[in-house]
C-alpha cells in the first residue's frame, strides 16, 4: 500500500531584519524541515546542539523560535510580551457593519489575561481531574474495542486504526457532535492546522468551514440542551453577560481544532516508542504500575506542540532584541530536551522527577491535559494487555508531519510473522 501523505514544500528565504544579528540566524522550517519529516526529535537534538537558545529562522516570512526550557517557560508566563491576541481580528470586530457576518475568534486561546481567565472558567470544572476520571471506563472500553478489532490480522496502520478514532470518538461524545461525521471533521481540522497561509482572510475562511459543520448542532443545543460541552457553553456567562451564538461558535471552533488532532499525535509518538523499544515493553508488561511514569517520560521525550505567539511590544528578552508584531514560536519539543534542565535528555528514564512542559505553562496551559493523560495511560495499558510484543514494520518507515503539532502520518505496527497487506 503506497503512502498518500503529501508533505509541505519548504518556504522561501526571507531577508534578515537589521536588528537581528547573523549569529542568531538558524535555518529551520517548523513545517517542512527535511530532518523533522524523517525524525522530528532527532532533529530537535541537533537544534539543541547547533542553534542558539533563541534564534531567528528565515522561513515563513521570518520569525523567532524559542528552544531553551528557560526561554519557553518565561515567555509562556509573560502574555504582556508574548501575546496570543490577534489585533487584526479585534479591529475587524470594531469596524463591523450592521448585518455583516462576525469574524470567528477562537476563544479563549486568542485572549490574554484577564479576559482569558473569564472565558476559560466555564470549562475548568468540565475538564477537571475528577470529571475526566469519570470517563475512564468508557475510554478503556473503546480502546479495547479498537485494539481487538485489529489484533487478529497481526498488524495495523496504527494512526488510522487506533490513534485517530480513539481520542476523536471520546471528544465528539464529550463535545456533543455526531460521531459518525468524524472523518469529515478530521479532514477540516487537519487542513486548518497544516496550512502555512497566515493571512487573516484565509484563516477566517478555514474557520468558517469548521463553524459551518457544527452550526446546526450548536443551534439545536441552544434550544434543546443535553449533557455535553456545547450545552454547557450555552449556559455560561461571558463578561457578565449570557452566552450569544457568536460566543458559543468562537469557543466551539477552538475546541474542535484542538480536540480533533492533538492527542492522536501523542498516541502516535507513544506507540512508536513502545514498538521501537522491546526492553521497555517487557518492563511495563512485568510491572503495569510503571505505565503512568512511562506516560510522562514519553510526553517529555517526544513533546510535539509548538504554540505560536505574537511579540506584543519592543522588548529585549533573554538578551535578544525583538520588535513589536514579530512572530515567535515556543518550541516545546526542544524545551523538554534541554540538557540545562534534564540530565542526559536524549535518554528515556522512568525515574525522572523533573516536570516536563509538554502541556505548556502559564495561562494558556492545555485545558485538556487531564483527559489526555488518562487516554494515553489507558491506551498503553490496553495495548500491552491485549497484544503480544509488537514492533514497527521494517518495510514501512515512519514519516512525520510538521507544523504547530508534530506527529506520525502513518505508523505500521506488526505483532506476528505476517507481512502487512499491500
Amino acid at each position: 500500500m503506497e503512502s498518500t501523505v503529501q508533505h509541505i514544500a519548504s518556504s522561501p528565504i526571507a531577508p534578515r531584519p537589521s536588528h537581528v544579528p547573523e549569529s542568531l540566524v538558524y535555518d529551520f522550517d517548523t513545517f517542512a524541515d527535511l530532518g523533522l519529516i524523517e525524525d522530528p526529535h532527532k532533529r530537535v537534538l541537533e537544534l539543541m546542539r547547533d542553534a542558539p537558545p533563541i534564534f531567528w529562522t528565515p522561513r515563513h516570512g521570518g520569525h523567532w523560535v524559542l528552544r531553551s526550557y528557560d526561554a519557553v517557560f518565561k515567555a509562556s508566563r509573560d502574555p504582556e510580551s508574548f501575546s496570543n491576541e490577534i489585533p487584526q481580528m479585534q479591529a475587524m470586530l470594531a469596524s463591523l457593519r450592521p448585518g455583516a457576518p462576525r469574524p470567528l475568534i477562537p476563544t479563549p486561546i486568542t485572549l490574554d489575561p484577564p479576559r482569558h481567565s473569564a472565558y476559560r472558567a466555564p470549562l475548568q470544572s468540565a475538564f477537571s481531574p475528577k470529571a475526566m476520571s469519570a470517563l475512564k471506563g468508557d475510554i478503556r472500553a473503546l480502546a479495547g474495542e479498537l485494539i481487538d478489532k485489529v489484533k487478529p490480522a497481526g498488524h495495523c496502520e496504527f494512526m488510522l486504526a487506533v490513534a485517530e478514532p480513539m481520542p476523536v470518538t471520546i471528544f465528539l461524545r464529550l463535545f456533543g457532535l455526531p460521531v459518525e461525521k468524524q472523518k469529515e471533521y478530521r479532514t477540516l481540522a487537519k487542513q486548518h492546522l497544516a496550512s502555512t497561509n497566515f493571512d487573516l482572510r484565509a484563516t477566517q475562511e478555514r474557520l468558517r468551514k469548521v463553524a459551518s459543520v457544527m452550526h446546526e448542532t450548536i443551534l439545536d443545543r441552544g434550544e434543546h440542551p443535553r449533557d455535553d460541552l456545547i450545552s454547557l457553553l450555552w449556559r455560561a456567562e461571558f463578561d457578565g453577560k449570557a452566552a450569544t451564538l457568536s460566543d458559543v461558535e468562537n469557543y466551539c471552533v477552538m475546541l474542535f481544532v484542538a480536540g480533533l488532532d492533538t492527542v492522536m499525535n501523542a498516541m502516535g509518538h507513544g506507540a512508536r516508542k513502545l514498538a521501537d523499544d522491546a526492553a521497555l515493553q517487557a518492563t511495563l508488561r512485568a510491572d503495569r504500575k510503571l505505565i503512568p511514569a512511562a506516560t510522562e517520560e514519553i510526553l517529555r521525550r517526544y513533546t510535539f506542540t509548538l504554540p505560536p505567539r505574537r511579540v506584543a511590544k519592543d522588548i529585549v528578552f533573554e538578551g535578544v532584541a525583538m520588535r513589536k508584531e514579530e512572530r515567535a514560536v515556543l518550541c516545546l519539543p526542544a524545551a523538554d530536551l534541554d540538557p540545562a534542565v534534564f540530565d542526559r535528555p536524549e535518554q528515556f528514564d522512568l525515574g525522572r522527577d523533573k516536570p516536563h512542559i509538554a502541556f505548556g505553562a502559564g495561562p494558556h496551559r492545555c485545558l485538556g491535559s487531564h483527559l489526555a493523560r488518562i487516554e494515553l495511560q489507558v491506551l498503553y495499558e490496553e495495548m500491552l494487555a491485549r497484544l503480544p510484543a509488537f514492533r514497527i514494520d521494517p518495510e514501512k518507515p515512519v514519516r512525520y508531519h510538521g507544523g504547530h503539532v508534530w506527529g506520525p502520518d502513518e505508523l505500521h505496527l506488526v505483532w506476528s510473522g505476517e507481512k502487512i497487506c499491500k
